[in-house]
């Protein structure tokens, strides 16, 4: 089906049609009753708890109210308010009437929340439990395996499964293969078993094999979920008494060729293919103490611009698909980042700042992980400096202008100490650390400079950025490059860029967003799945599946 063209990523809880939230004290329970009839596109029905985008926009809006809203909650406890179904994942007719983009974009996302789950818990000290009170399938079943314990009813009828496989002849979309591996260690002849059941696994044999934490009969279920809840809460260090901050809708327009916020925008040039991103700099005084940061709540500037663009993020991702190439600046006082950065140094351990820094480090890595040429341009006014130099640091190049006549107008790069390990990417490198290949000696160089501004040629020398044109060139080479990039493939660029992003130590998050995407995206296009007689479009219909044999 031809898609809309824009998706709205913002929405509140008075506007949620699929989940259900509660708190209670440390703990708030976040139940799955998704309206059959809510989807966000015409042409199936979320039946069994079955999901779409617009479920998970909910899901990601309520985990980031949890994060900010309700600092004394510690631990989130996922469920369903439905009988006998947890959640049976991924609407299969939704992506049977489904563009290929879509698919991708979709389970790209789905990743994204459920990382993040894991995010939090690592550190933010949210925990989360998995309370499956019915069948749990396919991405069900991810979500659950994104929480930190699973609790399964043990009803003699509720199981877990993952039967993409056998069902629908593709993968699970949302991490499931790599999570019963790397994160819950399930065997792996255990693991190809439960892979190609369709029917799952229940009961003893589930909590036996790995599958889940602990299998509790009904008349317990509930008893048991609250007080392994409190047991994880216990674990947390998140406030009891914090004033949670209330997270606004962004301001916001869109034209027909730009995005308008108030510290990022994005413009974009349809005839080249090129959407220009720019991040400006905080104006003015800014909170330094954490009351003040507490009290400046969701327009304190780092955690504006970071709902901003990621905002930005996803919305070029869905509804700009053919603008393949994305220029990234800034505008600004570097000295302003620079004092931002060390306000989130010295109230690190304040529960808002950390959250503001969690969403900074999610935020970073949806750059990473998006499909599209990344070129930093460091120009005249740009402050590319401690945080905001993790947008160029993220980027497939760095071009930056040199001006050896005019060295008060020449533009700077400024390294700070947050370029060390606050911001990792999925690799858990910083983005330093991936660029340098964890080189001691060459990181060693670049914090000899901390703080210091960087000319093209200084920066260029400490191997900072990829070129440093002086102002005769410039609009030339930069110009050059952009064209030849936009000419190229976009399907040979995505590959390439995403096998270059990712060259440090392989982690279950890059396992989930490079080696089993990858595969899903060769899959979701193949005959055996989306052909006339395939899995997926045959599926519910009562025609039998056709496969193409031969193995490739």
């Amino acid at each position: 089906m031809t898609q809309p063209a824009r998706v709205d990523y913002q929405t509140s809880p008075a506007q949620y049609r699929h989940w259900k939230l509660k708190f209670e004290g440390s703990v708030a329970t976040l139940a799955a009753d998704f309206d059959e009839n809510g989807g966000l596109r015409p042409g199936y029905k979320l039946k069994l708890n079955s999901y779409d985008l617009g479920v998970d926009i909910e899901l990601n809006d309520a985990i980031n109210r949890i994060r900010f809203e309700h600092p004394e909650v510690r631990t989130v406890v996922l469920t369903s308010a439905k009988e006998k179904v947890f959640c049976s994942g991924a609407n299969i007719f939704m992506l049977g009437v489904s563009t290929h983009g879509w698919k991708v974009n979709f389970c790209k996302f789905t990743n994204e929340t459920r990382n993040g789950l894991e995010d939090s818990s690592k550190h933010s000290g949210l925990k989360f439990l998995a309370a499956v009170n019915g069948a749990c399938a396919g991405g069900g079943y991810e979500l659950a395996l994104a929480c930190d314990e699973i609790i399964l009813v043990d009803d003699r009828s509720s199981a877990v499964s993952l039967p993409e496989v056998p069902l629908l002849g593709v993968l699970p979309g949302t991490g499931g293969l790599t999570r019963v591996t790397d994160k819950r260690h399930v065997r792996h002849d255990l693991a190809d078993i439960f892979c190609t059941t369709n029917e799952g696994v229940r009961g003893q044999k589930a909590r036996e094999w790995g599958l889940v934490d602990a299998v509790v009969k009904p008349t317990e279920f509930a008893s048991k979920v609250q007080e392994r809840a409190q047991q994880l809460a216990a674990q947390s260090d998140r406030p009891a008494n914090a004033k949670g901050v209330a997270l606004p809708r962004l301001e916001r327009t869109i034209e027909a060729d730009a995005l308008r916020y108030p510290h990022v925008t994005v413009e974009i040039d349809r005839a080249r293919r090129v959407a220009t991103f720019t991040v400006r700099a905080p104006k003015g005084t800014q909170p330094a103490g954490a009351a003040a940061i507490e009290a400046a709540g969701a327009s304190w500037y780092p955690l504006q611009m970071a709902r901003e663009l990621e905002d930005a993020i996803l919305e070029m991702r869905t509804s700009e698909p053919e603008i393949g190439t994305w220029l990234i600046k800034t505008e600004g006082d570097a000295a302003a980042v620079l004092a931002m950065d060390a306000t989130l140094q010295a109230n690190a351990s304040n529960w808002f700042v950390r959250e503001t820094v969690g969403l900074l480090r999610r935020t970073f890595s949806r750059l990473d992980v998006s499909s599209r040429s990344l070129f930093a341009l460091v120009e005249e006014g740009s402050c590319f400096a401690g945080s905001l130099l993790e947008l160029a640091l993220a980027c497939d190049r760095i071009y930056h202008l040199a001006l050896p006549d005019d060295e008060a107008a020449a533009p700077k790069i400024h390294v700070g100490e947050l370029n060390f390990g606050t911001y990792p990417m999925a690799t858990e490198q910083s983005r330093l650390g991936r660029r340098f290949y964890d080189n001691a000696k060459l990181l060693d160089a670049v914090k000899a400079k901390v703080a210091q501004p960087l000319d093209a040629d200084a920066a260029f020398a400490l191997g900072l950025v990829t070129s440093n044109p002086d102002d005769i060139d410039w609009a030339d080479e930069t110009r050059i490059a952009i064209e030849e990039r936009v000419a190229m493939s976009p399907d040979a660029l995505t590959g390439m860029e995403a096998n270059l992003r990712f060259n440090g130590v392989e982690t279950m998050a890059t396992r989930v967003f490079g080696r089993l995407t990858a595969w899903q995206n060769w899959i979701f296009q193949r005959p055996n799945a989306v052909g006339e007689k395939g899995a997926l479009k045959v599926y519910g219909k009562g025609d039998k599946v056709a496969f193409d044999w031969n193995r490739v």
